[in-house]
């Protein structure tokens, strides 16, 4: 079932990633855009998974431990398929620092908050840490897809992958605040001066586990507001579902133009993943 797996798309949310996949299906005409596509993992609650061709979807919740646990399982599942040259991308939204609310990130580096390009986790009471770059080739692709689609300004830079979304972002607004604006905006200038260009809270791991598997990956993000203008989303709902749809469409546009490259000059697989 999953042998031919070539895309593996990601993202936050079950329900985007269920319209994603309803969108590849028509843009790729491998299936009835109107069909009901089934829940692979129906039988757990814990993320959703569909499939359109060659092109998988699965939702990995909220913050790097939920998509830890979906990644790991996601690896195996892909190892144990016989899966080979397979491309994953995190598709998402994010703050952007110093760019238009609706401008698209393509992550060169996923930073952690001291703005060091890695990811840390304790295991067995040590600390480990990997490396959270990504494939720079397969970003400035994404970014040729995105001048040719001419649709909305793309740009590459770094991403500040954060493990809270209030404190740990410099937000203001959240329960507890032992920092003041000057404090806030201090730390998010030292960000972009450093090449953050969006904040979000999945790509270290991310990143550092695609390169621990094997896996060609990015990170494609758009930006909802400029965190140094405030905190406070103020798009319209009609204008933030337009700018959700940015990935989307960046990353289709990606995914018809490799399959299109692969049917007119094919040839053999890489060696199997893992």
């Amino acid at each position: 079932m999953f042998g031919d797996v070539k895309f593996v798309c990601v993202g936050g949310s079950a329900l985007r990633m269920k319209s994603f996949i309803r969108y590849v299906a028509a843009e790729l005409g491998v299936a009835d855009p109107d069909s009901e596509y089934p829940n692979i993992c129906a039988g757990t609650d814990r993320y959703v998974m569909y499939k359109a061709g060659p092109v998988l979807a699965v939702n990995h919740g909220i913050g790097g431990p939920s998509a830890s646990i979906l990644l790991h399982e996601l690896i195996k599942l892909l190892h144990h398929a016989g899966c080979t040259g397979v491309t994953a991308i995190r598709l998402g939204t994010s703050g952007g620092l110093g760019l238009e609310p609706g401008t698209v990130v393509v992550t060169q580096r996923a930073l952690d908050p001291t703005f060091q390009p890695r990811f840390q986790q304790v295991v067995l009471g040590k600390t480990v840490s990997h490396d959270s770059c990504l494939d720079q080739e397969l970003a400035e692709e994404l970014l040729q897809c995105s001048q040719e689609l001419d649709q909305f300004s793309t740009v590459l830079g770094d991403t500040l992958c954060t493990d809270d979304f209030y404190e740990g972002q410099g937000r203001l607004d959240g329960a507890f605040c032992p920092f003041s604006e000057q404090d806030k905006q201090e730390y998010l200038q030292r960000a972009r001066e450093a090449g953050v260009r969006n904040i979000e809270m999945e790509s270290t791991v991310f990143a550092a586990m695609c390169r621990r598997g094997g896996l060609r990956a990015a990170v494609v993000c758009v930006t909802l507001l400029d965190r140094l203008k405030g905190d406070q989303v103020t798009s319209s709902h009609q204008v933030l579902q337009g700018y959700q749809l940015r990935p989307q469409q960046l990353v289709c546009r990606y995914v018809k133009k490799q399959l299109t490259a692969e049917a007119a000059s094919p040839c053999p697989d890489p060696d199997p993943l893992l």
